[in-house]
């Protein structure tokens, strides 16, 4: 029953200190960012982050500076991952490309738009991956995280993937 009690006064001291530092924490984030929709995400991500680690903090009275930090170094890291995406895109777009056989040109352009409809980061694990037949390794560093992300990242976009190109055959089938 103590478990209970507990758990309820930690929730309604959570509770409070979101009543008490969301608004800043927003405002916070879109100043960093400039893009309200990023900025609610990073703050919410932000106040999950150190509420979980309340009870680790030196000074739980300074709630206010650790969750503001968090979400400055949250932003950084936001703002580093596409910066790194972008130049692997950039340097993929750079590559001379050899133009497919005609039989095949249709099938790239079904690939092409498959790949278009993923995530960012499960596009560029894939092109990566299998166009530029780089290894988890090369991936992994050219986008700016660890092998178990690009192996996570390279499953989730295949399968979307396949998914994805599944439900267009179907569809192309239907419409015959």
């Amino acid at each position: 029953m103590g478990y209970l009690v507990d758990a309820e006064r930690d929730a309604e001291r959570i509770e409070g200190l979101y009543r008490q530092h969301a608004g800043v924490a927003r405002a916070v984030a879109v100043a960093i960012t400039g893009d309200p929709v990023l900025a609610e995400d990073l703050a919410q991500d932000a106040f999950i982050r150190c509420a979980s680690r309340l009870g680790t903090f030196r000074d739980p009275e300074k709630f206010r500076s650790y969750l503001l930090r968090t979400i400055m170094h949250l932003a950084a890291s936001h703002f580093r991952r596409r910066r790194i995406e972008q130049r692997c895109l950039q340097r993929l777009a750079a590559q001379p490309r050899s133009e497919p056989p005609a039989a095949d040109a249709a099938l790239t352009a079904e690939l092409l738009g498959g790949l278009r409809s993923l995530p960012i980061r499960q596009r560029t694990a894939l092109t990566a991956r299998f166009l530029l037949d780089w290894s988890e390794l090369d991936t992994a560093e050219a986008m700016g995280c660890g092998v178990g992300t690009v192996k996570s990242l390279t499953s989730r976009g295949l399968a979307r993937l396949r998914s994805t190109l599944a439900d267009r055959e179907g569809a192309d089938h239907d419409g015959t």
